[in-house]
């Protein structure tokens, strides 16, 4: 069967992940279980089951938490109302959104209050998609293609800005942005386009790995949108590509004559999981792992303020640290 594995690089945690992660490791040591945790933290399931096991508790409505709990807020980050019902229910909250988001949110806000209206590239009911449009009332529009674009009807166009999700396929989120620009001649793009550096260098880790390889391998969950346009992006490169949450997805027939395989992971899967499917895919005959060349990251994010521990507390477990960390 397969030969030879080839690892994507980067692949894995980023730095948004890392921080929301050990924002709620960090609580669970300095307050104790139970946690609250609004959505899950990030989009994948090992991870939230491992944090369920440590005293986390993920919940969709405000009313679920106790007066006077730990809440956080998922890295996908949440809208105003979201906020400002936490604010009014008087918990202790921690805001896990990542900053490459907050930073999208923070722009919505000034240029709203310069009487801007936005065009938001994104997936519908995504939940980063939800707290992005939800930073403001009304003068938002939503598009998820090129077809939506012709849709849209702004009260005015002199003052239009373009927003995106994070965490879309760099090509599709260019040729939409096209789509606006052509549409709406003035409209005003992002300083820094809103795509995050982790989920650029990990399609671009992709594009240079398909072309070597006779199948590609994403190690995600389904939910985890970045890990979904990973596979897309093989897929539309002409690699045969499969995600799957844990080695137990790998089907033997997708090997079946291939030669070399490709693995990479989201930007929410953890490392152990990859070589849960490297020793698999050993299992299954491959003889060498050879990492490619590839951008080693190295930003960091800080932790929100009133979660130092102290020098006796630790968290209860390394084990989701990334290798890139």
């Amino acid at each position: 069967m397969t030969s030879e594995v080839l690892l994507a690089e980067p692949r894995g945690f980023c730095a948004g992940v890392d921080r929301a992660i050990d924002i709620v490791e960090h609580a669970l040591t300095k307050f104790g279980r139970p946690i609250y945790v609004r959505h899950e933290i990030v989009h994948n399931t090992y991870v939230v089951n491992d944090l369920k096991e440590k005293g986390a508790i993920f919940i969709e409505e405000l009313s679920d938490v106790p007066p006077g709990a730990t809440l956080i807020f998922s890295a996908h980050g949440v809208s105003r109302a979201i906020q400002d019902e936490a604010e009014r229910r008087g918990f202790r909250i921690f805001d896990a959104t990542c900053p490459l988001v907050t930073k999208v949110h923070v722009e919505l806000a000034k240029l709203h209050k310069e009487g801007y209206e936005f065009i938001m590239i994104g997936h519908k009911g995504h939940p980063e998609v939800e707290g992005t449009m939800g930073q403001l009332d009304s003068g938002i529009h939503l598009v998820e293609d090129v077809e939506d674009v012709a849709k849209v009807q702004p009260a005015q166009t002199d003052l239009l800005a373009v927003v995106t999700q994070t965490t879309l396929s760099v090509d599709d989120a260019a040729e939409i942005v096209a789509a606006v620009k052509a549409r709406f001649p003035q409209v005003r793009e992002p300083k820094q386009q809103d795509i995050c550096y982790a989920t650029q260098n990990r399609q671009d880790a992709v594009k240079l790995m398909s072309p070597l390889v006779d199948v590609v391998i994403v190690v995600g969950s389904p939910t985890s949108s970045n890990s979904n346009r990973l596979r897309e992006l093989a897929d539309r490169l002409g690699t045969p590509a499969y995600m799957v949450d844990s080695a137990a997805d790998l089907d033997p027939a997708w090997f079946e004559g291939k030669q070399k395989v490709g693995l990479t992971a989201g930007a929410s899967a953890p490392d152990v999981l990859v070589q849960d499917v490297i020793q698999r895919l050993r299992a299954m005959g491959a003889v060498s792992v050879r990492t490619l060349d590839g951008i080693q990251e190295t930003i960091k994010f800080p932790l929100p303020k009133g979660l130092k521990l102290d020098n006796a507390q630790s968290p209860e477990s390394g084990s989701l640290q990334s290798p890139h960390a």
